[in-house]
């Protein structure tokens, strides 16, 4: 079973307070401990949207596992007198789990735009070509496409499920369709990581992100994400130092 880990508080939503190392240890865990594990990867953007989705906030407080996606959750933790000691990113996340994975253990990657899945794919076996990944497919959040996904991930039987629907959206899908899928020991909603994998967004440089800057590059490269980045940089911040979480 695996150890309990201590959790920082943020908007009301807790969060792993693991490094990278003992994060990949804990997702090996349960892998091997016969139950089904949602695990998600908090960014502040996320946060915002629990404060005001009361379906996604609860989603947010029964996941197994939340593990804090942004350097902003970081600086929340820090401001109100708690502690997360690293960033633990979806893209580095999903690359060093799928490096450590034995060929018992397959993978199934769902979701991005057409032929992102299958690109990502071809990445994560060049790091480890011992990794078994028995599926890709775009397919959609709707509920009119649930059953056919389900069928098809169930045809392969993964354990690791790799679900790129965007948030909240993924993460929604996960809790609503887990039960139906026995085989998968850890789902998880990777957002964009898949597209990062693939090579169709480039990542921000490491100067970038060991500054915490790494918005400043997307929004470079990407202003119709002003929105997202707003929400981010201003939204969370005012909300995390003025508390105004939902009771």
């Amino acid at each position: 079973m695996a150890e309990p880990v201590s959790r920082a508080i943020i908007l009301g939503i807790p969060i792993d307070a693991v490094t990278m190392r003992q994060a990949i240890d804990r997702l090996l865990q349960f892998l091997t401990d016969g139950r089904q594990h949602h695990v998600m990867t908090p960014n502040s953007e996320m946060l915002v949207e629990a404060a005001g989705n009361a379906s996604f906030r609860d989603v947010l407080l029964s996941s197994d596992f939340n593990l804090p996606d942004s350097v902003g959750l970081l600086k929340a933790a820090r401001w109100t007198g708690q502690t997360l000691p690293e960033r633990v990113a979806g893209v580095d996340l999903v690359t060093n789990l799928c490096r450590e994975l034995s060929a018992d253990h397959q993978v199934f990657l769902l979701g991005a735009a057409p032929g992102i899945a299958g690109r990502a794919a071809e990445k994560l076996l060049s790091k480890n070509p011992s990794l078994k990944i028995v599926g890709t497919h775009a397919g959609s959040p709707l509920t009119s496409d649930a059953a056919a996904i389900v069928r098809t991930i169930n045809d392969v039987q993964p354990h690791v499920l790799l679900v790129a629907f965007g948030s909240p959206a993924q993460d929604l899908w996960i809790v609503a369709h887990l039960d139906a899928m026995p085989s998968v020991r850890v789902a998880m909603g990777v957002g964009g990581t898949l597209d990062f994998l693939a090579g169709d967004v480039k990542r921000a440089p490491h100067f970038f992100r060991s500054l915490g800057l790494e918005w400043v590059w997307r929004l470079m490269l990407q202003p119709w994400r002003f929105k997202r980045i707003w929400t981010a940089v201003i939204v969370f911040p005012w909300m995390v130092l003025t508390r105004r979480a939902p009771r």
